[in-house]
């Protein structure tokens, strides 16, 4: 078994024909968890808890149509990715180094991010600057990740890829985590004495009404991810250079063509793909409940929303570790149909909570201005159920790429995290536009949901019929 020395230099294990391959050493290993741990805030900062709701809640005329905008714009840069994931993944695999496509996506990561400062309510064309920045960071973000989650096989032994990604996204979560605790604790203002969470100004001098705090979540995000990125770039190893670019271009998609066209030889992989993009594109509709529907339903603040998403970023980081080693135990297809089934009936329980009621028939005490934080009885289930549904989002995600290359052909791991990415983007302009279209038809942002429910469903019927070829 490979092992890491103290001095965290590479080791090397036997292969079945007498050859040594040789694995990251600890500083590269660690390297590529921090890509996580720099890339998470993202998600969790613009996606999930401050930027999106604010983005709903107070940039758009209505909560309606707020999230009808929103998921059109996660629609369009799916297609964007859907298209071209493929062949950039084909051609790396081609060509051997992956760090420099990953430094290309992080610019446009950064820009992105860092355009949804000017977002701003008042502002002219302020929505679209913010929407036209979303789409680019979110580019830049998934091709990234398909260029990192590459990197796996060449930095531990098999048996230790459940572990590694499990680790990768805990950090992740913890990433995202310490900067939600910042952005609520020192920057984000709220109500009339324009204070923090703590009870003190703005260290950057941030005013409530200006919405200036959501808005900065875009800035910080840029520059978390500028300064933890580092790491991979010097210390993990990457793969040689193989060809020229040109070349690597020409052999890349004549390659993916193969393929694709040999879809009978690899239909294991293939119906993977199909299967995967149902379940984990639904995951785009999970990250979109807890902060837009608590801050619809509840009309909490971007404080309080923020406050969730630290109970949930505690629990999505416990479950991503954890996962990962049960993962190692029992392969990641069990993973996955677990924590597709627990995803499934959290969405229904939180969709089926009200202020007045739960569960979509008993009558509560709705809340009371001044009843302090999640004191009511539909505002705690909420949050419990929220915490439960965390639990299950890390393993599903991490078990989800662990699965990829257990049964991904060697020699073609870039090409086929590439068709992940496809896979996963080609429903991530489906569900996110039904969810628009859905929404935007039947002015009810509850009902707009449902399509979650659908693809998690079909997800999970489909997901039985994989075969997990773990040795």
């Amino acid at each position: 078994m490979t092992e890491v020395t103290s001095t965290g230099e590479a080791v090397s294990e036997g292969t079945g024909g007498g050859e040594q391959k040789t694995y990251a050493s600890k500083k590269g290993v660690w390297g590529w968890i921090l890509y996580d741990w720099a890339a998470q805030p993202y998600f969790t900062l613009v996606l999930t808890f401050i930027f999106g709701p604010y983005f709903v809640s107070k940039l758009a005329a209505t909560p309606e149509i707020g999230q009808a905008y929103w998921t059109w714009a996660t629609g369009i840069a799916g297609i964007l990715i859907a298209i071209f994931s493929p062949f950039l993944g084909a051609i790396a695999d081609a060509g051997g180094p992956r760090k420099t496509w990953i430094a290309a996506f992080s610019l446009f990561f950064i820009v992105g991010s860092a355009m949804l400062w000017f977002g701003a309510p008042g502002v002219e064309y302020g929505m679209l600057i913010a929407l036209v920045g979303f789409v680019i960071a979110t580019v830049g973000a998934e091709f990234g990740i398909v260029f990192t989650n590459s990197m796996m096989p060449d930095l531990v032994p098999k048996e230790r890829l459940g572990r590694l990604s499990g680790t990768g996204w805990a950090m992740g979560y913890v990433g995202g985590l310490v900067t939600l605790i910042l952005m609520l604790a020192l920057i984000i203002p709220s109500g009339s004495e324009n204070t923090t969470m703590i009870g003190m100004p703005s260290i950057l001098g941030f005013k409530t009404d200006d919405f200036s705090g959501p808005r900065f979540s875009g800035v910080l995000t840029a520059v978390w991810y500028a300064i933890f990125v580092i790491p991979l770039f010097l210390f993990t190893p990457d793969a040689p250079r193989r060809k020229a670019l040109s070349q690597a271009a020409s052999d890349g998609v004549a390659q993916l063509k193969a393929t694709l066209s040999t879809w009978r030889k690899h239909l294991n992989m293939f119906k993977y793909l199909l299967v995967s993009m149902l379940y984990r594109d639904a995951l785009v509709g999970v990250f979109a409940l807890g902060g837009i529907v608590g801050a619809a339903v509840f009309d909490w603040p971007i404080t309080t929303v923020g406050i969730y998403g630290i109970l949930l970023s505690v629990t999505g980081a416990l479950g991503a570790f954890v996962g990962g080693k049960i993962d190692d135990k029992i392969g990641p297809k069990k993973v996955i149909l677990l924590g597709i089934t627990i995803l499934f009936f959290g969405t229904v329980a939180t969709l089926s909570i009200g202020k007045g009621y739960i569960f979509f028939y008993f009558p509560v005490v709705p809340p009371v201005e001044g009843g302090g934080l999640f004191a009511s009885t539909a505002e705690l289930t909420f949050v419990i159920v929220g915490a439960i549904v965390g639990l299950a989002v890390g393993p599903l995600q991490a078990a989800s790429r662990t699965m990829l290359i257990h049964i991904a052909p060697e020699g073609k791991i870039t090409e086929f995290f590439g068709l992940y990415a496809l896979s996963g983007k080609a429903t991530s302009f489906v569900v996110p536009l039904s969810i628009g279209f859905v929404t935007y038809l039947s002015n009810d942002f509850r009902i707009g949901l449902t399509p979650i429910l659908v693809a998690f469903a079909i997800g999970f019927v489909g997901m039985l019929f994989v075969k997990d070829k773990r040795s």
